[in-house]
């Protein structure tokens, strides 16, 4: 598809003259070239002097050449089916959902705990829908009586089913497949978002928010598997990155329903939207095929080959993918005869013997030396992308704000998520570009430099410079800490322990965030007593992003170019 370059070749050939390479060039009617090329380009290679260059050297320039022409936006129309992006759309359904119901009780709160009827609204347009809008009777009541402490448990308790189900997910989408367990979390959806909007009091809503945490967790650690395995290897940092777009896409559609139904019992419909969007993701996933790569890794090779193929399009090549299964396959497939071998009676030399792909659980990667460096740096990101303090502006920059722009609390909640939702789509490319790596730490000491200058600001007074660093905090957050964390798991480990490192992963976002979700406001509250004025917390999130950046210098390998966990983290292992 790609025509080598006349001046790719003419800069690469040798001055040197000899004629092994003349000789087979013009005897030759077929070319060792990807796709072969253009006929004026033989003329040109004919008319050249003779040369030593040998064929196999001609066959590199070709393949460097045809590696390098469908570069950026090319390479990707080039390596992208429209079959794709309906896989990505769909599956990324769920993470949307995570967001979505993250955010859905932030904006009703008042209305949702009876402390008013409405929040603040000067529009015209709410006011129009207000008038023709009147509260109709129902059996359900229009609000739940909650104090902070209730309200408090009833947003965490989101976090405690999101744990769970990010510790369940992985070996269960290892041993039963991706496209079963993301089946699954649709019903635990559907389930939960049924629940909350026919909720009469804090325990039913309770019920239902630990449902949708459940789904949400396992959603943020099937999904992000799924996408790897579907996607080109060149566009897997891109399209990586959509878990995060989804998220955000899920805040910023709750928290604008919120802003116009935050009155009355109308509040329900926010939670009902979930209802519609989870049918919606059960729907999707009826057409979804299982992952190739998972297929492969399970003794289905034809049905792999299928699948990617039609993932693919039909005149794609996907010699080069297959052939990374089954190098991926031979080693686990080795490591699985060693183990049995250790652990298991010799049996019968007139036995058959027949081996499973091995997948290693939760507490056995740990039991493993080789899957330990993975451990340590999947958690040491998951704490850093919560302990740089992203959450305290997603979840408390109402508050922090208020007094700083002249706009609605419930419309700062709503620009802050567009401004994430925009820097997370267009740094998406950024991470196949620049590498994992590097994103990560451009992230963290971004976030760092603008908690110090929202620090500052805030103690000296300084608005507009507030209002800034929070825009900048939260734009760095899209550069690497973001997207990043949800790709890189999956990339550090072979398909054996994959599930089970990104359960490590998910769970140690959960317990993070649970732990700033918690204490923010107690830390902040403490800090601003014991010192006097305001903004200290932020002093201690720069603080922690010097420490994560030393920590991912250290102890976080590149992923990007690298075939296999063996070569990320440079090691070579014997089989015999």
């Amino acid at each position: 598809m790609w025509a080598l370059s006349w001046d790719a070749v003419r800069r690469r050939l040798s001055p040197e003259t000899g004629s092994r390479f003349h000789s087979r060039l013009a005897s030759s009617s077929r070319l060792p070239f990807p796709s072969g090329p253009d006929p004026s380009l033989r003329t040109k290679l004919l008319s050249l002097p003779h040369t030593t260059l040998w064929t196999t050297q001609l066959e590199n320039i070709a393949r460097d050449t045809s590696n390098m022409a469908p570069s950026g936006l090319r390479q990707c129309m080039h390596d992208v089916s429209p079959y794709l992006l309906l896989l990505i759309c769909v599956s990324t359904l769920g993470p949307l959902q995570f967001g979505f119901h993250l955010a859905e009780l932030n904006a009703p709160q008042d209305v949702l705990t009876c402390r008013k009827k409405s929040i603040q609204a000067k529009t015209t347009m709410l006011k129009w829908v207000h008038s023709k809008s009147p509260d109709t009777e129902s059996w359900l009541p229009d609000c739940i009586p909650m104090t902070d402490a209730v309200f408090a448990t009833v947003s965490s308790i989101f976090t405690v089913g999101g744990l769970i189900g990010a510790l369940c997910a992985g070996p269960f989408s290892s041993k039963r497949g991706r496209l079963p367990a993301m089946r699954l979390t649709a019903v635990f959806y559907i389930i939960g978002a049924v629940i909350e909007t026919l909720a009469g009091n804090a325990p039913v809503l309770s019920i239902g928010r630990f449902f949708t945490g459940a789904a949400a967790g396992a959603s943020t650690v099937i999904v992000p598997l799924y996408i790897s395995e579907i996607a080109p290897p060149k566009e897997r940092g891109l399209f990586g990155a959509m878990t995060q777009v989804s998220i955000n896409v899920g805040i910023l559609g709750v928290q604008t329903l919120g802003y116009f139904l935050s009155y009355g019992k109308q509040w329900r419909w926010i939670l009902a939207a979930g209802v519609i969007v989870s049918l919606a993701q059960a729907s999707g996933l009826l057409l979804v095929p299982e992952s190739p790569a998972w297929l492969a890794a399970n003794g289905d090779a034809p049905k792999a080959r299928r699948t990617l193929q039609r993932i693919r399009g039909k005149d794609f090549d996907i010699k080069e993918e297959v052939e990374a299964w089954d190098a991926d396959n031979a080693v686990a497939e080795a490591e699985g005869l060693l183990a049995q071998s250790d652990a298991t009676p010799p049996t019968s030399p007139g036995l058959p013997k027949k081996t499973s792909p091995v997948h290693l659980g939760f507490f056995e990667v740990v039991k493993e030396p080789l899957y330990r460096p993975a451990i340590a740096a999947v958690v040491g990101i998951m704490f850093a992308q919560q302990l740089c303090g992203i959450n305290s502006i997603i979840m408390y920059s109402v508050s922090l704000l208020t007094d700083l722009l002249p706009v609605s609390s419930a419309l700062l909640t709503i620009l802050i998520s567009v401004v994430n939702l925009i820097t997370t789509a267009a740094c998406s490319p950024l991470p196949d570009k620049l590498g994992r790596k590097r994103c990560i730490l451009i992230s963290i000491i971004g976030q760092g430099t603008s908690s110090l200058i929202l620090a500052l600001s805030i103690k000296f007074g300084v608005k507009i410079l507030s209002a800034v660093s929070v825009v900048s905090f939260v734009a760095f957050f899209a550069v690497g800490l973001g997207p990043v964390p949800f790709i890189l798991a999956s990339e550090l480990v072979g398909q054996e322990a994959v599930g089970a490192i990104q359960s490590w992963s998910l769970g140690a976002n959960y317990v993070a965030t649970f732990l700033v979700a918690q204490f923010f406001p107690i830390v902040n509250n403490f800090l601003n007593q014991l010192l006097g004025g305001a903004g200290w917390v932020y002093f201690l999130f720069a603080g922690f992003a010097l420490l994560f950046a030393l920590f991912v210098s250290v102890k976080v390998p590149e992923t990007l170019g690298k075939k296999d966990a063996d070569e990320v983290w440079g090691r070579t292992r014997r089989l015999d």
